[in-house]
């Protein structure tokens, strides 16, 4: 997997998040922003879709969860600064559990600059995969 068309592709998606967030529904742009986002994800889903699903299966094996694995683009982290990782935002990546952490609330998010899948606990992240 070429790790740096993987880092601009994700930072396509979370600029053109940041974009359509910036906009209120009433805007005559709004649609039409939402729409390049749609395209972008389904593009990025059928670019690393195989490849970032095998990480995935990895990923969930270590934490040992059974949880559905989604689409890569769910994965995503919804800005490029992370902000809303530091503020323990519900909406980031994917819910899952755990038979390594029992009872621990934990997310699954794939960030850019470098690529990787962070795992989200409370009060810590880790990462689980790093791309190369």
């Amino acid at each position: 997997m070429n790790a740096k068309a993987l880092n601009e592709s994700i930072v396509a998606i979370l600029e053109k998040k940041q974009e359509l967030r910036a906009l209120d529904y009433n805007d005559a742009r709004y649609d039409d922003i939402e729409e390049e986002l749609h395209d972008l994800e389904d593009d990025f889903n059928e670019e690393y879709g195989d490849e970032l699903e095998d990480v995935l299966e990895d990923v969930h094996g270590k934490i040992k969860s059974d949880a559905d694995i989604l689409l890569p683009t769910a994965y995503l982290a919804s800005s490029l600064d992370g902000k809303e990782l530091e503020e323990g935002d519900d909406n980031e990546g994917v819910w899952v559990e755990s038979d390594s952490f029992p009872g621990v609330e934990m997310r699954l998010v794939l960030v850019a600059n470098p690529p990787r899948v962070l795992l989200v606990l409370a009060d810590q992240e880790r990462v689980l995969w790093k791309a190369e």
